[in-house]
């Protein structure tokens, strides 16, 4: 609707980009800023600065699928019905994608459970660490399974709230 080329460019470089790190190597990567802006690279604060970054860029490829998939014929409605560019997004767009948005929430929030657990290398702390510190370097490996199947739980049932949020919203 406003086609602004250089900031899409450039947001659409970000993503792609951020995206196709490994989430360790993106880790290491972000350590000298993390080091900036928090003075340490250790702790939970400091581990989850680089998964802001890989939140803010899966989802952000996600909404645009969801919202590409939108008939065109939507914004053309709201144009010609004198709605305004906010108006458009937040009483058209966002409402007829918001179950697929849901969705898209839901599964990146279960990608960022399973990020989370890498973030336990630098001292991120979390369930994933636990598991490695006390199952897998102790050689407790009950405690290990014990763990992921709590992991796989949490899961299913944030599948199983995403799943029925959406279709609850869903006007189709």
């Amino acid at each position: 609707m406003l086609p602004r080329r250089g900031l899409w460019t450039a947001a659409n470089l970000y993503v792609t980009i951020v995206r196709s790190f490994p989430f360790l190597l993106f880790v290491v990567f972000m350590i000298p800023l993390t080091r900036l802006v928090f003075g340490t690279t250790f702790g939970t604060v400091a581990a989850t600065f680089p998964l802001a970054f890989v939140a803010v860029a899966i989802y952000a490829r996600l909404t645009e699928q969801i919202l590409l998939e939108l008939p065109s014929g939507l914004t053309q409605a709201a144009t010609a019905m004198g709605a305004t560019i906010p108006q458009t997004v937040f009483r058209f767009l966002l409402v007829e994608g918001r179950s697929g948005l849901v969705y898209a929430l839901t599964s990146a929030t279960i990608s960022f459970v399973s990020y989370s657990t890498v973030l336990g290398v630098v001292g991120g702390g979390g369930i994933g660490d636990f598991a490695m510190r006390y199952g897998y370097h102790q050689y407790d490996f009950t405690l290990m399974y014990v763990t992921i199947a709590l992991i796989v739980i949490c899961v299913m049932l944030l599948q199983s709230l995403g799943n029925r949020v959406s279709r609850r919203i869903d006007h189709r």
